[in-house]
């Protein structure tokens, strides 16, 4: 049985580089020594609250030092973590809560108020960060080290947003864990023990801790902690603390390209990361423009803990496109409407998106239903729809539910978003079919304008209709001041469906 700890990660580099600072929020600097040392003593303080090996705690934190002190604290005490993401509503955490069958909830002071109520409801115990863990942690016995898992042991329990009704609960391994930040860290793009990183990432969300928080401490470098993310502060930040690393969804490129013409002075970025959503070239282009440095755009989900591709030095960069898989990990191209089974399809076909390796989670928790339509074949189904060229970049269309059918032809709002966005009054858009008598569905367009641009519905119509084929242009536009982003910070489709649907 191989043993192994997400723990590790923190453990090896007090070991290693123990004085090298491992954490910066405000003006508190914490060292590798300092925060595996915290953390032990906190792992204590949950044995002593009763927490055993496999049980599951929640934490409910946003990004602050308490955030990775706790998740590595009960990752030392050989519980499980359960992240509740920050936007979930009331019944929502109390769904987390009950459905993972959480002891415990671990919560922030500023998240208090609706933690402490639903804890409550749920019949699970709460303890305050801060204060009253600091103090829980003061009088108990540190843990001599961390508790060994077998590495097939589940070390973190993700709900998906839920973009398919009841989010899920996504169940990942120590192994799965522990493997994606070290190819993150050593194999995708070229992490260095001397960076410094922004994390501006949530990281309750799967992007954010894997990427922000675990492969950048895999490598031994530095995490910056932004506690809520704020363009121009972000900036001042970098330039502030010699950060060289951003990890980002894309509208926290376009946030930040509004914000550079204000800012004095422009961080010197070495490695940009993009994921979450699907990354429009031209933002790409106008941040790479702007800040002199290239974005690697990559793709996952939390089932695949996260990362499954990116773009990668090694095999060179193709704007528009997720990059190659990652080392260890196959993404295919499947035949979408065979869902019972993996059928593989040649280059350059469309498909839906399968994925296999050690990023591939154990199954959703308590639901073997799912578990078993998400798990065929040995692949993952990941319900988005993409191609492979023949060089290997994967490129992802849309996801299988929001293709459109127009008239019996498919439009995939992707494509149609791409072009909007190239329109120089639209600051943001999403696309959406909305039920149409005469052809099933119509194409409309959400669109979020650009400060002080004067546009219209027929003009943004008639200019996506010279770029674009005459099933695929909105007919319909509609403006809003901003679109409804879920968790994850991508975009909530089904919300604007709701909200455009004809009554």
């Amino acid at each position: 049985m191989a043993t192994l700890s997400v723990a590790v990660i923190l453990a090896e580099n007090a070991r290693r580089r123990p004085d090298r600072t491992a954490l910066v929020e405000g003006d508190l600097r914490l060292t590798f020594a300092e925060v595996w040392r915290r953390a032990l003593a906190q792992a204590g303080a949950l044995a002593e609250l009763g927490v055993r090996p496999g049980d599951r705690v929640a934490l409910m934190a946003p990004n602050t030092a308490e955030f990775p002190q706790a998740y590595y604290a009960i990752a030392a005490a050989g519980g499980v973590v359960v992240p509740v993401h920050l936007l979930l509503s009331p019944p929502e955490v109390e769904h987390v809560l009950t459905d993972s069958g959480a002891t415990l909830l671990l919560c922030h002071p500023a998240q208090a108020e609706t933690g402490t109520a639903v804890a409550r409801a749920a019949g699970v115990r709460v303890v305050t960060l801060g204060a009253e863990f600091e103090r829980l942690a003061a009088a108990a016995e540190p843990l001599p080290s961390y508790v060994t898992r077998d590495a097939d042991d589940p070390a973190v329990v993700f709900y998906t947003s839920g973009t398919t009704g009841v989010p899920k609960g996504a169940v990942l391994s120590h192994f799965n864990l522990v493997m994606n930040a070290t190819v993150n860290a050593f194999d995708a793009n070229d992490v260095r023990p001397d960076d410094i990183a922004l994390g501006a990432l949530p990281l309750f969300h799967a992007f954010g801790q894997t990427v922000s928080l675990n492969s950048t401490w895999r490598a031994g470098a530095t995490l910056v902690l932004l506690p809520r993310f704020d363009a121009a502060r972000a900036i001042e930040l970098m330039v502030r603390e010699k950060v060289d690393t951003f990890h980002g969804v894309p509208t926290m490129y376009v946030a930040l390209i509004a914000a550079a013409a204000d800012a004095d002075e422009l961080p010197d970025l070495r490695v940009c990361v993009s994921g979450g959503a699907s990354l429009p070239v031209a933002v790409l282009e106008r941040f790479e423009e702007v800040f002199g440095t290239r974005i690697y755009e990559g793709y996952g989900l939390s089932e695949t803990s996260p990362t499954a591709t990116v773009n990668q030095p090694v095999f060179g960069t193709r704007p528009g496109t997720i990059g190659h898989p990652l080392w260890g990990v196959d993404v295919e191209i499947a035949r979408a409407e065979a869902e019972d089974r993996v059928e593989l399809l040649p280059p350059g076909e469309l498909g839906e998106v399968v994925v296999r390796g050690h990023n591939v989670f154990s199954g959703y928790l308590g639901r073997p239903e799912a578990t078993a339509e998400a798990l065929v074949d040995g692949w993952f189904r990941t319900g988005d729809l993409g191609t492979k060229d023949a060089e290997g970049f994967l490129r992802i269309v849309d996801r299988k539910k929001d293709v459109i059918i127009r008239g019996g032809y498919n439009v995939y709002p992707r494509e149609v978003e791409e072009v909007l966005m190239r329109h120089p009054g639209v600051a943001q858009a999403a696309v959406i079919g909305l039920p149409d008598d005469l052809h099933g569905e119509e194409v409309c367009a959400v669109v979020v304008p650009a400060p002080d641009a004067a546009v219209d519905a027929a003009g943004i119509t008639e200019w996506s209709r010279r770029h674009l084929g005459r099933h695929k242009y909105p007919r319909r536009v509609e403006f809003t001041d901003a679109l409804p982003l879920g968790p994850s910070m991508k975009v909530l489709k089904r919300e604007l469906r709701a909200r455009y649907a004809p009554r």
